[in-house]
């Protein structure tokens, strides 16, 4: 495709008024005025041919890339045959999963024919980007034309949750909280598994004195219990309308899978079994449990798998099937975001129940955008309202989070940076206190 520049444009304007100016003050000659513009026409027909090139793209996508954070998707330019350029301009299509910080376009500057640049994307949600159209244009050697060139091809770019930043974080646990040796030596006849019979010690648990072996050897015996190390840990993950929203600029549902992983990476290096399960309007993902630090990679590739979706949420149908396929105790993590009194009751109904039998921990983010409104001094009237507002819709989810810590549900609220982190503490807490 060849176009005029923005400078022949302006040139072949420009020659507009000189060629009325030369009708109107020598009638007899008034086809002199078209010299101008008919110069603007050669001199571009003569730069088209000048800037004649094969000019070839190549776009190398990454593997893969995390959700959120920036990645580069270096280009490549070749031309071969002709005049080379001296830079030439390549932009790719748009895709509603990933953003351009800098913009879709990018300028390559070329020498000896050849050049590379790098085009920075930051992914907004999980899914493949496709980008299956690289337009490339150079100007010619006199700035009047422009010649484009489409390249078509399938390109996609899988995007995955944030994976290096758990395994950063992981590290930084293990360090910050010590955490195989703190349980060891905290855990010691505080949990739920027989460890071995002792003597009986003063300050000991009278609960745990077995009478039947004390009377046997005719001296005090108890029992020793460990923390127990295969407890069955479930990530229950609301994928319904209000956990699609973004918060900080990704999806809620992305912070809590992110979460999810981090606590799910601790829970396998501890030899704890860790289950993933989505819903919305039903239960999406069903996974079974699965062990050992090797199977990390499942859980990563199940998690990627939990789509965005428009339905509401439906606490009912999808918390009484998963308590229907756990056979015995398990810790449950619920992440989920509510806002109206009715999904939230329904919630809290849904987590009396579980606790009957499990351990509930439910996970919510703060929600900031509420909180601003509230906290930011009115400038019109109207700004009264929304406070008023924001006021009232924050009381309610206090109330409810209130009901469900009273019920005694363990719960988690933080802001979206920390979640990750306010999770993995509480997880390793109740696991030092013996109640996963």
């Amino acid at each position: 495709m060849i176009y005029p520049t923005r400078i022949a444009v302006l040139a072949a304007a420009i020659g507009a008024p000189l060629a009325l100016l030369v009708a109107l003050l020598f009638p007899a000659s008034w086809y002199a005025g078209l010299g101008w513009p008919l110069a603007v026409v050669a001199l571009a027909a003569a730069d088209a041919l000048l800037g004649r090139a094969r000019v070839n793209v190549v776009v190398a996508l990454p593997p893969s890339t995390p959700v959120g954070v920036t990645a580069s998707m270096p280009v490549a330019v070749s031309v071969a045959g002709g005049r080379p350029p001296a830079a030439v301009q390549v932009a790719v299509t748009r895709d509603p999963l990933v953003t351009f910080p800098d913009g879709p376009r990018l300028d390559v500057p070329l020498d000896r024919g050849r050049g590379a640049a790098a085009l920075s994307l930051t992914p907004l949600r999980r899914g493949t980007a496709s980008f299956e159209t690289v337009w490339v244009r150079w100007a010619g050697p006199l700035g009047l034309i422009w010649r484009q060139r489409r390249i078509d091809g399938a390109r996609a770019l899988p995007i995955l949750p944030d994976v290096e930043a758990i395994r950063e974080q992981g590290a930084q646990v293990f360090q910050r909280h010590a955490v195989q040796g703190l349980l060891a030596q905290t855990d010691r006849g505080d949990g739920t598994d027989f460890d071995a019979l002792v003597e009986f010690r003063t300050g000991m648990d009278r609960r745990a004195i077995d009478w039947k072996q004390s009377a046997r050897h005719r001296r005090l015996y108890a029992k020793d219990y460990q923390a127990e190390r295969n407890s069955q840990i479930v990530f229950a993950i609301d994928a319904g309308r209000q956990m699609s929203e973004p918060v900080g600029g990704i999806p809620r549902i992305d912070r809590a899978i992110s979460a999810a992983l981090l606590t799910g990476w601790l829970a396998l290096k501890l030899g704890d079994r860790v289950a993933l399960h989505a819903f919305d309007s039903r239960p999406r993902v069903a996974s079974g449990f699965i062990g050992g630090s090797g199977a990390f990679p499942e859980l990563q590739l199940l998690a990627a798998g939990i789509d965005y979706s428009g339905d509401e949420t439906n606490y009912t149908f999808a918390l009484t099937t998963l308590a229907a396929k756990l056979t015995r105790r398990s810790m449950i993590v619920l992440f989920t975001e509510f806002t109206d009194p009715t999904s939230a009751d329904f919630l809290v109904r849904a987590a009396a129940r579980l606790l009957k039998t499990h351990l509930v921990l439910v996970v919510v983010l703060r929600d900031d955008e509420l909180e601003t409104i509230v906290e930011a001094p009115p400038a019109v009237p109207a700004d009264v309202t929304r406070a008023v507002t924001a006021a009232a819709l924050l009381r309610d989810r206090r109330l409810v989070l209130l009901r469900l810590r009273h019920m005694g549900v363990h719960v988690v609220e933080s802001r979206h940076d920390q979640v990750a982190e306010r999770l993995v503490e509480g997880y390793v807490d109740l696991k030092r206190r013996g109640l996963s």
